[in-house]
């Protein structure tokens, strides 16, 4: 399972004060949604304002980041899922993706928690979304993410 050696957070996130923007994908429903669900659960606990915004598939997710994040946003948590199909499209979206955000991040000096899921099934997908049965909340985990690193950029410029 790909949570092995995650680390267990053990203190609560103090996200007063921060902005924070989801960007969804609408591909896989079910598998988006608990996503957005275990992220905005982390959001609300930790106090920091969000919103939602949606975009149509992951390959949008860097673009919409970005405009969130030089409008003001202090942090993105970008969610996506890829299902591995019979032609190179996954490799395509899931690099365009990933490369994207990472551009994102620092061209903007700010955090994107990274919430895309590639998955070889759809099975995959709802053992990682967060859902009723599932192993792993990999919106939860982005999100947390995205907060703590806010927090750590927040000390280090003071």
């Amino acid at each position: 399972m790909s949570g092995k050696g995650a680390p267990i957070a053990v203190d609560e996130i103090d996200g007063a004060g921060l902005q924070i923007v989801v960007v969804a994908g609408t591909w896989h429903a079910t598998i988006s949604d608990g996503l957005i669900a275990g992220a905005e659960r982390v959001l609300d606990a930790s106090g920091a304002d969000h919103r939602l915004v949606r975009v149509p598939g992951s390959f949008e997710l860097p673009v919409a980041a970005k405009a969130a994040l030089e409008a003001g946003a202090d942090a993105v948590v970008a969610l996506g899922v890829i299902i591995r199909g019979g032609t190179p499209h996954f490799e395509y979206v899931s690099a365009a993706a990933t490369d994207g955000l990472t551009r994102v991040a620092l061209d903007t000096g700010k955090p994107v928690g990274f919430g895309v899921l590639t998955l070889d099934d759809e099975q995959q997908g709802l053992d990682r979304a967060g859902l009723e049965g599932s192993k792993e909340d990999k919106g939860a985990e982005a999100a947390d993410a995205a907060l703590r690193t806010a927090l750590v950029l927040r000390a280090l410029r003071g």
